[in-house]
């Protein structure tokens, strides 16, 4: 399994290359989560362990927001991600690395996971109630998983098994 800040450096790095353009913060967090349900979505497991929270403007992961600037993301021991995180990642963010970081933001709070964390709260309050992997497993069954290397989704392909 994956640490959340290798899977944050490398959308870091990963997003950087692709548009030429540093990720703001904001992004990078919708992103993580957006990661983390597709993991889910498609293999069933966590991609990685550390939980996310409900903040007011979508899921945070606390370790990233102490370690992010738009210089980078500095820290000891870096670590590679696996081949097939890498590829979930990369999925993401070529998929939703698009869009502005508000409507990911707005995404983010069509889901359950980031609701049910948010429940008792004010809307502009920050909360720090964590994500539920259970609550993130819901809403990774209403994801169609798409390839975007092959321009399709995982149930056109002919050998297709998506976790249940």
């Amino acid at each position: 399994m994956e640490r959340v800040i290798d899977v944050a450096q490398y959308i870091y790095d990963e997003y950087k290359r692709q548009s030429g353009e540093v990720i703001d913060e904001m992004k990078l967090h919708k992103l993580l989560y957006l990661s983390q349900r597709e993991s889910l979505a498609i293999t069933n497991e966590p991609l990685f362990p550390e939980a996310l929270e409900g903040w007011k403007y979508g899921p945070v992961s606390k370790e990233v927001r102490t370690l992010y600037t738009e210089d980078g993301m500095y820290y000891e021991d870096k670590r590679p991600l696996s081949a097939a995180a890498t590829y979930i990642v990369k999925n993401v963010i070529l998929q939703y690395g698009g869009l502005a970081s508000w409507k990911l933001s707005e995404i983010s709070h069509k889901e359950i996971s980031w609701q049910n964390a948010r429940k008792n709260l004010a809307p502009g309050e920050n909360g720090n109630k964590p994500l539920s992997i259970d609550d993130i497993r819901k809403d990774a069954e209403k994801v169609r998983p798409y390839d975007s290397m092959y321009d399709m989704y995982y149930d056109e392909f002919e050998d297709a098994e998506v976790a249940q």
